[in-house]
C-alpha cells in the first residue's frame, strides 16, 4: 500500500548512499564514553555520587562505528546488533546530546526517543542522515527550552527490503516485534544511562515507522509512554499475516487501545501528524476512537504537506516534540 511501498523511495536510496559513504573506507570505531555502574569502596561507601533509584546505569558498553559528526561535536554512531531475544541481526544507529556528557549529569538518566523510518526501513534508517538533520534540530529545540535532551535510537524497521512485518512477531517470520520492544531498548540500557520508568521512553516515526511506534506504546504501556506518529496506518496489514488471523488481531492497535482503556492504564500519549494534502480520514477517526481514558491523543496538521517524511520531520518540531517532552521525564542534575 502507499504508506508502505511508495513512500519516499528517493529518500531510502539517499539514506543507503549515506550508509555506504559512512563505511566506504572501513568503519571507524568510536565510543560514547559511558561508564559502568559505580562500585562500592572497601569501606562500603560508593566510590561515586549515589545513583538515583529510577536510573538504570549502563551494563555492557560496546564500541560503536562513526557515521557522522555534528557541528557541536556530538556523533551519530552505528553498531550491528544480534538480538538476543528476537534472534534478528540488523543495524542500529544512536546519538546522544551534548548535555549527556556534562559533569552535572554524570549519574543522571536521559530519555530515549526511538526514531523509525517509513517504507521498508531496511537495510538502513534514514533518520541518521544529514539531509533530515533530526539530531541537529533536536539540539536546537533543547537550547530553546522546547525539548528534552533525548538519546535517539534508530534501528532498522524490517528484516528485508520492500517487505514489512508491522513491528510484530508473526509466526514463522523474523521476530520484528521483539526486536523493537526488547532488543533495541536493551541495547540502549546496556550502553546509556536510561530511566526505569516508561516516562523515559518514547517513539517518533514516519508512515510505517509511525505505525510501529504507536503500536509499541499501546502494546507495552509499562515500557513506553509516548509516540509521535506521522501518517501511520491504523491496522496490521503485512502479507505475512495470512493464515494467522488470531495473532494479527492480537497485534491490532485498535484492539490494544480498547484493552488498555478497559484496564484503565497505564497512561500513554500519542500525537498524530498529518499533512493537509493527504487523506487522513482513517487516522482522524482512529484518534477519536482511542483518545479516551488512559490514552491521551493529539493531532497536528502540517501545512502544504502530503505523505512525506521530510514534512513529518518538520511537523515534529512544530509542537509535537514539545508536547511529548512535557509528558516525559528528563535528566536531573546531581546534587
Amino acid at each position: 500500500m502507499k504508506s508502505r511501498s511508495t513512500f519516499l523511495a528517493p529518500v531510502a536510496l539517499l539514506a543507503s548512499s549515506l550508509l555506504a559513504a559512512g563505511c566506504s573506507s572501513g568503519p571507524t570505531e568510536a565510543s560514547f564514553s559511558d561508564k559502568a555502574p559505580a562500585k562500592e569502596s572497601k569501606g562500603g561507601q560508593s566510590a561515586a555520587p549515589q545513583v538515583p533509584s529510577n536510573v538504570q546505569m549502563p551494563t555492557n558498553v560496546r564500541k560503536w562505528n562513526l557515521q557522522r559528526e555534528l557541528s557541536d561535536g556530538t556523533q551519530v554512531m552505528w553498531t550491528t546488533l544480534k538480538g538476543p531475544k528476537s534472534g534478528f541481526e540488523g543495524r542500529v544507529w544512536a546519538w546522544v546530546p551534548k548535555q549527556y556528557k556534562e559533569k552535572k549529569y554524570e549519574n543522571s538518566a536521559f530519555p530515549v526517543l526511538t526514531a523509525l523510518p517509513g517504507a521498508s526501513g531496511y537495510p538502513t534508517n534514514y533518520w541518521f542522515g544529514a539531509d533530515f538533520k533530526l539530531q541537529e534540530r533536536i539540539a536546537q529545540q533543547v537550547e530553546a527550552g522546547k525539548s528534552l535532551p533525548f538519546i535517539v535510537m534508530m534501528p532498522v524497521l524490517n528484516a528485508k527490503l520492500d517487505q514489512y512485518w508491522d513491528g510484530s512477531d508473526i509466526p514463522g517470520q523474523p521476530k520484528m516485534g521483539t526486536w523493537m520492544s526488547d532488543d533495541v531498548p536493551d541495547l540502549a540500557r546496556e550502553n546509556f544511562r536510561t530511566y526505569k520508568d516508561p516516562k523515559g521512553w518514547g517513539f517518533f516515526g514516519s508512515s510505517a515507522g509511525g505505525y510501529v511506534g504507536m503500536k509499541m506504546v499501546l502494546q507495552y504501556p509499562d515500557r513506553f509512554s509516548t509516540a509521535v506518529a506521522g501518517g501511520p496506518d491504523t491496522a496490521p496489514d503485512s502479507p505475512f499475516w495470512k493464515d494467522h488471523e488470531p495473532e494479527r488481531l492480537a497485534n491490532d492497535p485498535g484492539r490494544l487501545a480498547e484493552a488498555l482503556a478497559k484496564k484503565g492504564g497505564p497512561k500513554v500519549h500519542i500525537s498524530f501528524l498529518l499533512g493537509d494534502k493527504e487523506e487522513g480520514a482513517k487516522v482522524k477517526a482512529f484518534k477519536e476512537k482511542i483518545g479516551k481514558g488512559p490514552i491521551e491523543t493529539d493531532l497536528h496538521i502540517i501545512p502544504n504537506a502530503g505523505h512525506d517524511g521530510y514534512k513529518y520531520a518538520d511537523g515534529l518540531f512544530q509542537g509535537p516534540l514539545e508536547w511529548i517532552s512535557k509528558r516525559m521525564i528528563g535528566p536531573v542534575p546531581s546534587a
